[in-house]
């Protein structure tokens, strides 16, 4: 997958030159939305999507979800279509599953929750519900029409937020936000809001729920005040390494590769040469870490992190779970 281009994040020559295609985008993604049959499944379904391509902070927030509701009891399954990996499925991702086969995000999601890689979102609700399920979390999916939500969850990246609010390929939208924001039953912002998201999702609809939230690492510690040498391929590294300044690291040097980046020794030898010589660390996240070979990732430090909600955030999010819950 390629990096977000940099006309995504403002207004220019080249979204102006896009405009043409962004229409024809609009008219070919609204399609299966107006003839789609949607199925109402046996079980709730909550969906955690975002309205801009690329990463917004979804996985973190499923996992988030997933937990919540087995801390009340519920038994939840996940699902994702697996990116950037080769199943079809439906598919249980098992303990010890190549991401060549899963996509990377679908790893971590299983650690938190019984996981199905499926790209038919109807098959993987089936399955999960012959196999215990009494709750789905739907990783992604927002703009797909197959199945009735019980509750959608927007997530967006508040460095990003919504970009220069143009459509694919013009922009990073998937749809607009009033489309999108529409259909939402609450959104998060992750991240300090710099982008004013807040004010375009107010403008949508002034009375939706809006979450605040941040990535809180859970280890690394011990990397305050260390020399680090980081690396990430995710949907907007510089969140990864604003995390890292937030602990005290001292970045010595950052790299940046595209979401769903495939490691190879070629990538990872210069970086780890480069730490030794200025004995700095070596940083990454758990989403990279599941595609480096092993005897790399041993000298390797993975950060791992978790949501942290804002004030009495996580007490509304567990009252919109419950929602869902008693919808279903």
């Amino acid at each position: 997958m390629i990096k977000s281009p940099k006309h995504w994040q403002q207004a220019g020559i080249v979204p102006l030159l896009l405009s043409p295609l962004s229409l024809i985008y609009r008219m070919a993604s609204a399609f299966p939305r107006m003839i789609a049959n949607p199925l109402r499944a046996d079980i709730p379904v909550i969906c955690v999507g975002n309205i801009v391509a690329g990463g917004a902070g979804k996985t973190p927030i499923a996992i988030d979800i997933a937990t919540r509701l087995k801390n009340i009891g519920k038994s939840p399954h996940i699902i994702t279509r697996g990116y950037g990996g080769d199943a079809i499925g439906p598919i249980m991702v098992e303990a010890g599953a190549n991401w060549h086969d899963t996509g990377d995000e679908a790893i971590l999601l299983a650690a938190a929750a019984p996981t199905w890689v499926a790209k038919d979102r109807k098959a993987g609700v089936a399955n999960a519900t012959n196999n215990g399920a009494d709750m789905v979390i739907l990783d992604d999916g927002f703009q797909n029409p197959s199945l009735i939500k019980d509750l959608s969850i927007v997530v967006v990246d508040g460095g990003f937020g919504f970009g220069n609010k143009m459509l694919l390929p013009a922009g990073p939208l998937r749809e607009s936000i009033n489309s999108g924001i529409s259909r939402a039953g609450a959104v998060v912002i992750i991240g300090d809001d710099k982008q004013g998201a807040r004010a375009s999702i107010l403008e949508s609809n002034a009375k939706i729920e809006i979450l605040q939230a941040r990535l809180r690492p859970t280890n690394g510690d011990e990397l305050k005040d260390r020399d680090v040498v980081a690396f990430a391929g995710i949907g907007r590294p510089e969140k990864f390494f604003e995390t890292l300044a937030e602990i005290g690291c001292n970045i010595k040097s950052s790299h940046s590769f595209p979401d769903h980046h495939e490691y190879s020794i070629r990538d990872i030898s210069p970086i780890l040469e480069m730490a030794e010589k200025i004995n700095a660390v070596v940083v990454t996240t758990e989403k990279d870490a599941v595609k480096i070979p092993a005897n790399m990732l041993e000298k390797i430090t993975v950060i791992k992190v978790e949501i942290e909600w804002a004030g009495q955030d996580a007490t509304k999010l567990e009252k919109l779970l419950l929602g869902a819950a008693d919808n279903g």
